[in-house]
């Protein structure tokens, strides 16, 4: 349509129901990754019948879960803002980190974002191959085995990662690749305590990846950016004193410019 940027819309072309919808999904945040159907309606200024009609859409499309209390989005969610992720500002503000660190380290850097079950790569700074698989921007691979996923994962709220454990059907890439959802969320949790994730030869053998959550300046994870390497070149001293710094250091500086 070739309508003028400055010509109002008339309410006629308007989907209400759309709007309520968007204003719901909206209504979650950092500061309230949970939420009842009274809490939502008063966020959005919606009456209670329709913020109960919202939510329940939402959990039906698999946007949203319910535990009878309260209700919180899914990373479904995160399928809404694929294409802006993969064509607008943030890969733009991504790559020159990503750059920074394959020079500080000599190392290609990656960056995704979480879909679901899987991670998709939206921006990397190559070197050299080191995979089977060739990666590039739109690349998927499992989030249950890769650095990254863990990284993405350890972000989610608790109900979140839950659901999203419930709903995998894990497999095995390697003789290492973790499989059984406690295994999976004993790994992710130790990636959240630590800051981030490490992963040995579980998506490809000779492989070790380490994996940092990105944030905004809110603290919310956007993305995640990592380094692959053959294991034989990364000890872990290597790992410790050269990667890890490398990939904190990005992360730092892109949560003083990611906009929250």
């Amino acid at each position: 349509m070739n309508r003028h940027p400055a010509q109002k819309p008339e309410p006629r072309d308007l989907l209400g129901g759309l709007s309520r919808g968007l204003a719901v999904i909206e209504a979650f945040d950092h500061d309230r990754p949970r939420a009842s159907i009274a809490e939502i309606a008063r966020a959005t200024g919606l009456t209670r019948a329709s913020a109960r009609r919202c939510l329940l859409t939402l959990v039906e499309l698999g946007y949203a879960e319910s535990d009878g209390r309260g209700f919180r989005l899914t990373p479904r969610v995160l399928r809404l803002g694929g294409a802006w992720l993969s064509s607008a500002s943030l890969p733009e503000l991504l790559q020159p980190q990503l750059e920074a660190v394959r020079e500080a380290t000599g190392e290609s850097c990656s960056a995704a974002i979480l879909d679901g079950a899987e991670v998709v790569y939206v921006a990397r700074a190559s070197t050299r191959r080191i995979m089977s698989v060739s990666l590039s921007v739109g690349s998927r691979l499992p989030a249950h085995c890769t650095a990254l996923g863990r990284a993405l994962l350890s972000a989610l709220p608790e109900g979140s990662l839950e659901h999203l454990l419930a709903s995998l059907t894990p497999e095995a890439l390697t003789a290492h690749t973790r499989t059984t959802r406690p295994a999976i969320r004993a790994a992710v949790a130790e990636a959240r305590a630590r800051g981030y994730a490490l992963v040995e030869e579980e998506l490809e053998l000779g492989l070790r990846s380490l994996a940092v959550p990105v944030r905004d300046q809110r603290g919310r994870c956007v993305a995640a950016m990592n380094i692959g390497v053959q294991t034989a070149r990364a000890s872990d001293a290597v790992v410790q004193e050269r990667l890890l710094p490398a990939l904190l250091d990005a992360a730092a500086a892109l949560r003083r410019i990611i906009p929250g």
